[in-house]
């Protein structure tokens, strides 16, 4: 950051020297600072996850917004692979780009505590905690389980088979894994590609409990098809269709686990841009846009900025290296 701040002022001081010949700075824009700073012409959302997922329909929904209080225009680009992996890899090959954004979550934190990968969230700039959901545990109607604590009692008698999305350390295996933990139980693990084909596989009775986020299962909620348990959680949803649920507090499960959804941007990018960026979610999160996005996914509506971000991101890994049993 201070070979950064040294090249901005030599920019700086070149553009004064040559005011008449229209001098841009590195980012794109003019280097005269703050208001007048320009991000480019051309921005690019990467979503580091698969088309038509949660993940996917978050950085679409975020772009969209963006552009309306920007001006810009923004196009989203799906780098999926390794659970996200590959996309945030790819990302830090764009360090210093103003035109960049990236559509994050839970993964950002996940994968550098799992995995063997090159990044961390301190390897980028945090612009925008957008918002967070917890999950739901559901099981297909008919079944025998009525509670998460049946759920519980039922594998420490006997098998029961959950549905793992996402990878063996994406988000569902880690929900389970601390559930285990706490309850001192195992649960037989069938793996899946995405959220929905986890979903169709208890609806098919292959498994006989699945998490999803409640967009992921309000359409199966709704027509009665799935039952919700309880919310991994320690507060219940506001949401008139979902405050009913009870929570894992509630049920004697000492589990909760939140996944939030932001905006990132490459590392090494200067105040300026940083600034103009949180300017920019700010005002998308009191837009309508951003308004519409969260209640049609019920997200929990609590946006964060900047340092704000980055403290979340602090506590959030603290609190998930516990969990995991790494401090």
């Amino acid at each position: 950051m201070k070979i950064s701040r040294l090249m901005s002022g030599i920019a700086a001081v070149s553009c004064a020297l040559l005011a008449l010949s229209g001098c841009q700075d590195k980012d794109g824009g003019s280097s005269a600072g703050g208001s007048d700073f320009d991000p480019g012409a051309r921005i690019t959302m990467v979503v580091p996850m698969a088309p038509g997922g949660g993940s996917d329909m978050s950085g679409r929904a975020i772009a969209s917004g963006l552009e309306n209080v920007t001006g810009k225009s923004i196009s989203v680009e799906n780098r999926q692979g390794a659970g996200g992996a590959v996309g945030y890899a790819a990302f830090l090959g764009e360090e210093g780009d103003t035109s960049k954004l990236l559509a994050t979550e839970t993964a950002l934190i996940n994968l550098p505590l799992t995995e063997n990968v090159p990044f961390t969230w301190r390897s980028f700039t945090p612009i925008m905690k957008v918002g967070q959901d917890s999950t739901i545990m559901v099981v297909k109607k008919g079944s025998p389980y009525n509670s998460c604590r049946a759920v519980v009692d039922a594998a420490k008698a006997g098998s029961v088979k959950v549905s793992i999305s996402g990878g063996v350390t994406g988000n569902d295996a880690i929900q389970f894994g601390l559930i285990e933990k706490d309850q001192g139980v195992q649960f037989q693990r069938v793996p899946y590609e995405s959220g929905g084909e986890a979903v169709t596989a208890l609806l098919g009775g292959h498994v006989d409990v699945a998490l999803g986020n409640p967009s992921e299962v309000m359409g199966q909620l709704e027509a009665g098809d799935l039952v919700p348990l309880c919310v991994i959680s320690d507060e219940r949803y506001h949401y008139d269709a979902l405050k009913d649920i009870p929570t894992t507090v509630e049920e004697g499960i000492n589990v909760t686990f939140s996944q939030f959804r932001g905006l990132i941007a490459p590392g090494g990018i200067s105040d300026e841009a940083r600034e103009y960026w949180i300017d920019a979610a700010k005002k998308y999160s009191e837009s309508k846009d951003f308004t519409s996005y969260m209640e049609t996914n019920f997200m929990q509506i609590d946006p964060l900025f900047g340092d704000d971000f980055v403290k979340y991101l602090e506590e959030y890994e603290a609190d998930l290296k516990k969990g995991l049993g790494q401090s």
